[in-house]
């Protein structure tokens, strides 16, 4: 099993052994290309400069698969989860068109990896299904059809479905798939490394000096390149991207039927979140794995409650036997419904980044691997001024934003807190965290199983928004822009680059009694 973002388990992790690189930096090298982020993004891209020619570097603070990639649901759509009526409503039909192009030249692009690279990783093709329950939704998936037939995708209406659920209307799309993500990226990370790339995990950047050439700070040491790319799913730092990508968390669960009636095809619902259908078979056992309850990160209590509701509207639809897994993950949603793949705003022209893929992780980051290649090897891709971040003008009053937020940091260096009577104060039980008051200032605590409190600022080190508790996944979750922390104040996912303030506690009292 490997280490994810999470508390939770999800069925993939625990399906797979940590990656074994084969490479290692050599000294005062100096590398082409510096890649942060060892999941599918990264290593997809990484591969491709790779074979193109470039130096490559990859970093990764955890383990290859540490975020998102381990807890995808693993769809690979043309149908995306912005449906195209809405691409045409943002921008035009012609946008909309080559979204849908390049969503096809990625899961060619996955296609031809698992052919060139002879990669067993459960790759099946499919159809998805999209339903609408009544009229209203009928009426949006008729506008959501005619703008399929407009971008070409072979779409027609249909009277049955996959899964065994009332519906008014429906329609199937064909051209999609489904795999096992962590074989797949397994396997470009292993081809990456044969053809002359380096993969280094457990090694966190620090920062990052703009000069020429870039130097990358480690923990692992310093590193040198002409660029870097950020495929940290959302950049680290202060960057105005972080305004315009909202962080959400979606849950899932791989279940066991009794009646065994698994659907092979993809289906999806059209109610506010969504719900997400499909089946996978890992050593021998299918599993339906569901998904949906999505919602902004850090604004929702109780994150186990949406676990309960998932598990609901399964027992409601389908006969399940058994909940091998459930787990949640985190994506960030760009505000015009597209990624923002290519140059990062607001810093030196060589710094690249990826983010805002939103819920089609599997297909954004192909297409995020294709923009990116081009842009670093000089060929004008027509999706490069199509995704460019730069499409996104600075907004007013941005740099008062920055300095209003850097400035209101609280020090808690230096001052004891009295464990005994926090302990009262919170009244947790085992496995519960919550932000308290104390003498004027909030500590956020979590009581772990053994009954001992660990003690954090709750000021994310981003931009100083408060961290809320996350029950379901035991950490500390920012809602302004999706930062979040182990109970230990340890970052699990960016921006944050740094580590929540530890707070002492005096535990003398406790311990003389």
């Amino acid at each position: 099993m490997i280490r994810r973002d999470s508390y939770t388990t999800s069925i993939w992790q625990a399906n797979v052994d940590p990656y074994v690189s084969t490479s290692s930096p050599g000294k005062n090298e100096l590398y082409d290309v510096i890649v942060i982020g060892g999941g599918i993004t990264g290593i997809t891209t990484g591969l491709l400069l790779q074979e193109a020619g470039k130096k490559c570097l990859l970093l990764e603070a955890e383990n290859i698969c540490f975020g998102t990639t381990g807890g995808t649901t693993a769809h690979i759509n043309t149908l995306l989860d912005t449906p195209y009526s809405a691409i045409q409503k943002n921008f035009n039909k012609s946008i909309a068109k080559q979204v849908a192009d390049a969503a096809r030249d990625a899961v060619n692009l996955i296609k031809n990896n698992i052919d060139k690279y002879k990669i067993d990783c459960d790759f099946n093709n499919a159809a998805a299904y999209l339903f609408a329950k009544n009229d209203n939704e009928a009426k949006e998936l008729q506008t959501i059809y005619e703008a399929c037939e407009q971008v070409e995708l072979n779409v027609s209406y249909v009277d049955e479905m996959p899964i065994r659920v009332a519906f008014a209307q429906a329609i199937r799309v064909e051209g999609q798939a489904k795999f096992n993500p962590l074989k797949y990226v397994y396997a470009l990370a292993a081809a990456f490394e044969k053809a002359g790339g380096c993969i280094m995990q457990h090694c966190r950047v620090t920062s990052l000096k703009p000069d020429s050439p870039l130097e990358v700070e480690t923990s692992c040491g310093i590193f040198h390149g002409g660029s870097v790319i950020y495929a940290t799913h959302i950049p680290p730092g202060v960057n105005l991207l972080h305004l315009r990508c909202t962080p959400y968390r979606t849950y899932a669960m791989a279940v066991k039927l009794e009646d065994d009636t698994y659907p092979e095809d993809l289906t999806y619902d059209m109610e506010n979140p969504y719900h997400y259908y499909r089946t996978q078979e890992i050593n021998g056992e299918k599993y339906l794995i569901a998904g949906g309850k999505d919602h902004k990160t850090g604004q929702e209590e109780n994150t186990e409650y949406r676990f309960t509701m998932l598990e609901a509207t399964l027992r409601e639809n389908f006969k399940v036997k058994d909940i091998p897994y459930k787990w949640s993950s985190q994506y960030f949603e760009p505000t015009d419904g597209l990624p923002y793949i290519g140059h990062l705003p607001g810093h030196p022209e060589n710094i690249f980044v990826a983010t805002g893929l939103g819920g089609n992780g599997m297909t954004y980051s192909h297409v995020a691997a294709i923009t990116l290649k081009s842009i670093l090897t000089n060929d004008h891709h027509p999706d490069i001024e199509l995704f460019n971040p730069n499409r996104v003008k600075p907004v007013a009053g941005f740099a008062n934003f920055l300095s209003h937020n850097i400035d209101a940091v609280k020090n808690f260096v230096g001052r004891l807190f009295p464990g005994e009577k926090l302990h009262e104060l919170a009244g947790l039980a085992p496995g519960e965290g919550e932000v308290v008051n104390y003498d004027h200032e909030k500590i956020a605590l979590y009581k772990d199983e053994d009954g001992m409190l660990h003690a954090v600022s709750p000021v994310c080190k981003h931009l100083k928004c408060e961290v809320k508790w996350n029950s379901a996944e035991r950490s500390w979750d920012c809602p302004c822009h999706g930062a979040r922390y182990d109970y230990d104040g340890n970052v699990l996912t960016g921006p944050a680059d740094h580590s929540l303030e530890v707070i002492s506690l005096d535990t003398s009292a406790e311990n003389k009694s």
